[in-house]
């Protein structure tokens, strides 16, 4: 598919988005039945080609579908009562296994994690959980145990990872909205290489139990969808602490933000990711990309210009923090054979920096926070900045396969050059939303960061809603998905 082709794609008649699911089925001009009926028919149709989904549960979505049928009939209301959406491998969904990507057998769920709870509590009917790379390591959505989930905009090229099976059902229209979960980038990551919105809320915003402080307290759920409005929909539907969660933020209301003006905001651009000594610079489609969203900004009344965040060494925080949080997982796994030698490495690597390191790096954090706030405050120095735009990617989407037969070293750094800009983030615990930037000459999608202070989804969500109003982002869809059946996904 060409750039033009991409670009010029305007929407068809489809499946509605989540807000338009939501108030469809609260006005009565359809049922949580047929909605839930055909987004299992997209998906078992999707699936021998995209491979978005480890596992349907098309009998009990219909049950509940068949419930909320009920409860909208008697007059009962609800966020998203009766819509049909999905979750990620790596989320507890009680009777169902939790393998986040791993191969062998795994136990079913005992109860519901506290997300999957409020989706349950905001009316939500769950048909089944996406693909997932193992533990979530990895840009990519691939590996023995389902195959390769593929990208909607071009199947040959990977929809990113590791919230890759979440990005390429929405964006390919089989739910109107998904959850992921982002330890470096996995919600925007894959937001970018598919043309989604994708927001990494504040570090607790969404609970993340059973696990109360998830990969050292990297990962967080986030939402993923076609448009801002969406997103914070389905955030707000999420959003809150379990009793056991240690970060516990104070409540935003995303959906108000995303209908209220930001005003005028001074905004950085940075093109020089985090040292990765990789040497890694944007592709010259996404510093296009980018530059026409930081133009679009200024032309809107911000004021924009270039700008370098003092990030340091913060690698230092993250590496022991990321190997350790697969260490705790991997150890978890009835059969460690079964895993990839690349997991097994870092297996190893994070047993060898657990304990004191982990601490250390995890002190270091409050340092962290003072160099890089002092970017976002006013001081002496002048007047700080509101907004930090940097590409998601360096890169626009691989091909499927680019990673297989690596060792984990260089799977390593080939992951840093494709994708160096979105981790640091995971380390602050801070708020970013990538927004799609636009298409590369082979009409492959690729995106941008909005990125905050803590705390600070509502300026960002804000930000987005108007750059969204701007470019129209959500009228361009990838074709239709192909229905040829190829076993697995398998490349």
């Amino acid at each position: 598919m060409s750039s033009a082709e991409a670009v010029e794609t305007t929407e068809p008649a489809g499946p509605t988005g989540l807000a338009d699911s939501a108030l469809e089925l609260a006005e009565g001009h359809t049922t949580s039945t047929e909605q839930v009926s055909a987004a299992l028919s997209r998906i078992e149709a999707s699936q021998g080609t995209l491979n978005a989904f480890r596992h349907l549960r098309a009998e009990a979505a219909l049950a509940e579908a068949a419930e909320a049928d009920r409860r909208l009939a008697a007059g009962e209301r609800l966020p998203l009562l009766g819509v049909p959406v999905a979750v990620k491998d790596d989320t507890d969904v009680v009777g169902m296994p939790t393998y986040f990507g791993c191969d062998g057998e795994l136990p079913a769920a005992t109860a519901d994690s506290e997300v999957v709870r409020r989706l349950r509590a905001a009316g939500a009917v769950i048909v089944g959980k996406t693909n997932s790379c193992e533990l979530g390591q990895w840009p990519f959505t691939e590996g023995p145990a389902f195959g390769a989930t593929r990208n909607p905009w071009n199947t040959g090229h990977t929809p990113g990872g590791s919230s890759g099976g979440s990005a390429a059902a929405v964006a390919a229209g089989l739910v109107p909205a998904a959850l992921g979960s982002d330890g470096a980038g996995s919600v925007r990551i894959p937001a970018a290489w598919t043309h989604l919105v994708g927001i990494k809320p504040q570090r607790g915003r969404i609970s993340v139990h059973p696990y109360s402080d998830a990969f050292q307290g990297l990962t967080v759920n986030g939402p993923l969808a076609r448009t801002v409005a969406d997103a914070a929909l389905l955030l707000d539907a999420v959003a809150g602490a379990h009793r056991d969660d240690p970060h516990r933020p104070p409540p935003v209301e995303a959906s108000a933000a995303a209908r209220r003006d930001p005003g005028r905001l001074r905004i950085a651009v940075a093109w020089r990711p985090p040292l990765t000594l990789t040497g890694s610079t944007p592709h010259p489609d996404v510093r296009r990309a980018v530059t026409a969203l930081a133009e679009a900004l200024a032309r809107l009344g911000h004021d924009v210009e270039e700008a370098r965040p003092r990030y340091g060494l913060i690698g230092l925080g993250f590496v022991p923090r990321a190997t350790a949080g697969i260490a705790e997982l991997a150890a978890r796994h009835p059969d460690p054979a079964l895993l990839d030698p690349r997991t097994r490495s870092a297996l190893r690597t994070g047993t060898r920096l657990g304990g004191r390191v982990v601490r250390a790096a995890r002190e270091r954090e409050v340092r962290q926070h003072r160099r890089i706030g002092a970017f976002f405050h006013t001081s002496r120095a002048g007047a700080g900045y509101d907004v930090l735009l940097t590409p998601t990617t360096a890169l626009p989407p691989p091909p499927i396969g680019r990673f297989d037969g690596l060792s984990a070293w260089r799977t390593d750094v080939t992951m840093a050059e494709a994708c160096p800009y979105a981790w640091p983030w995971n380390v602050l615990g801070w708020p970013g939303i990538n927004v799609p930037a636009g298409f590369t000459s082979d009409g492959l999608p690729v995106g941008a960061q909005l990125l905050g202070p803590s705390r600070s989804e509502e300026r960002l969500i804000s930000l987005a809603a108007q750059l969204e109003a701007d470019r129209r982002w959500y009228a361009h869809r990838p074709p239709a998905p192909p229905t040829s059946v190829r076993p697995g996904g398998g490349r």
